[in-house]
């Protein structure tokens, strides 16, 4: 009787509906549809409503990589503020055009070019007779802070701050920091002041490269990711643009010039850029995660509002064994080796460095110049390309840590290229040997590391696991 009556009952309300010419007829379809629809992957629709690069996705990716320009202008400027100035006679009874070291002249007999004390840091703080060390330590400090700094913001968990968040943070300390300098009064209060530089710009690259990383499809990323590289080297090119506008003036409008609108560049960042979608999905933030992909691909608008509703919650990514396996774009991808571009370019670059140490040797110092350009272009190309193989191999929750130490051994390298020069400073030419040589056996281990190209990003440890797994059996699914 209760089924007979159940059944009447639904007969009932079903006449109603077919009698009411106002209720659509598949609205009753399309809600049973997406109740017994199970839930899509994240990585699926981020990667179909990111197909195409649209105008907004480009601005977004300059307004982010523009941190580099100004991180660049950090790390590049102190060639113009603590080089050693010129100088002249001015008593010519004690001084001659022969006299090479002044610190043997009496202060009276001699005077920086132009009478103006000021023009570096050597010069306004009297440190032109002081020890290499003194004269280097601001310098030495900014790279110890960078050292200091990404240990630090390496401890720093994904979760507890986004990428936009972080990005701007460092950028705003980095750029009031350097503002700051202006006001300095002694050598070690910019040494101070250097070394904070240092921390709060640690990782500046290295949030703005995941943040467009993790904002771009899988075809659109290695177009994208180049961007930044561009506007760090056009960083370190503008400083003497810079340099020669303010060549009348104190060392300290350099540090202005480029610290003001790294600050206006930073307010800009908390106002117009937009927080990495994947880091908001690993947080459970999906809905957040997809009023972001509205934004970067307003197009799409229509489809993510029909899927939006079939995305897991926070408490299901939590407790489940963490999704399916990452999307695969296209099965030649998996072919198409980023990773034997690596290779080359550490091969080619260790040749070129071995033959430059061949031509200084017999004196072809011209040409040697041209090889020694050469390493350096696939130095950095093999750099750039190793940032974002590291994008590409780990995933969200880790992506963070895993690029600082990328960043930590630039550092270091850095750090270390003034000791380098001071061991072979009898034969100058004998690094370029030795890092070739270093350079060409360290490429060749590229070829044990897995390949990456064509695959999205996994956003979990689980799904990379999983991922992986799925690579080495040869059975890739989507």
């Amino acid at each position: 009787v209760q089924v007979d009556c159940h059944l009447s009952e639904k007969s009932q309300l079903k006449r109603a509906t077919m009698a009411d010419s106002s209720a659509p007829f598949l609205t009753h379809l399309e809600d049973d549809e997406e109740e017994t629809s199970p839930p899509l992957n994240f990585d699926k629709i981020f990667e179909q409503s990111l197909s195409d690069f649209n105008l907004s996705q480009f601005l977004q990716v300059i307004l982010v990589g523009l941190a580099l320009t100004f991180d660049a202008q950090q790390i590049f400027i102190t060639v113009f503020t603590d080089a050693y100035p010129t100088w002249h006679c001015v008593d010519h009874t004690l001084c001659t055009p022969a006299t090479t070291d002044i610190c043997k002249l009496p202060r009276s007999a001699w005077d920086w070019d132009c009478g103006f004390k000021g023009k570096s840091v050597i010069s306004e703080f009297d440190l032109e007779c002081s020890s290499s060390f003194l004269r280097s330590f601001p310098t030495s400090a900014f790279y110890m802070g960078s050292i200091v700094g990404g240990v630090f913001m390496a401890m720093i968990l994904d979760g507890f701050l986004g990428r936009k968040q972080l990005l701007f943070y460092t950028t705003l300390a980095m750029s009031l920091t350097g503002i700051s300098i202006f006001f300095s009064t002694s050598i070690w209060t910019y040494a101070f002041l250097k070394f904070a530089i240092g921390v709060a710009r640690s990782q500046t690259g290295t949030y703005a490269f995941n943040l467009i990383g993790e904002r771009v499809s899988t075809k659109w990323r290695p177009r994208a990711t180049m961007v930044p590289f561009t506007l760090f080297v056009l960083g370190f090119m503008s400083l003497s643009g810079i340099a020669f506008l303010v060549r009348h003036a104190s060392w300290r409008f350099i540090y202005l010039c480029t610290s003001v609108p790294a600050a206006i560049h930073s307010i800009l960042i908390y106002f117009f850029a937009l927080e990495s979608p994947r880091w908001l999905h690993v947080q459970g933030n999906n809905k957040e995660a997809i009023e972001v992909l509205k934004r970067i691909s307003p197009g799409k608008r229509g489809y993510l509002e029909t899927v939006s509703s079939r995305l897991r919650s926070k408490e299901t990514i939590e407790q489940s064994p963490s999704g399916s396996i990452m999307d695969c774009s296209s099965e030649d991808g998996l072919f198409e080796e980023l990773r034997s571009s690596v290779l080359v370019n550490c091969l080619v670059g260790g040749a070129l460095k071995v033959f430059c140490f061949v031509l200084t040797t017999l004196g072809r110092t011209n040409m040697a110049f041209v090889f020694e350009l050469g390493s350096f272009f696939c130095a950095r190309i093999g750099f750039n390309l190793t940032a974002v193989y590291l994008i590409e191999m780990f995933p969200t929750c880790v992506r963070n840590f895993a690029t600082t130490m990328l960043r930590q051994a630039l550092v270091i390298g850095g750090a270390c290229c003034p000791i380098i020069a001071s061991v072979g400073r009898n034969v100058p030419s004998i690094s370029f040997a030795v890092f070739g040589f270093v350079v060409s056996g360290l490429g060749i281990f590229a070829l044990l590391l897995p390949e990456t190209k064509g695959a999205s990003l996994c956003d979990t440890m689980d799904e990379q696991e999983q991922s992986d797994q799925a690579l080495k059996t040869g059975h890739v699914s989507c």
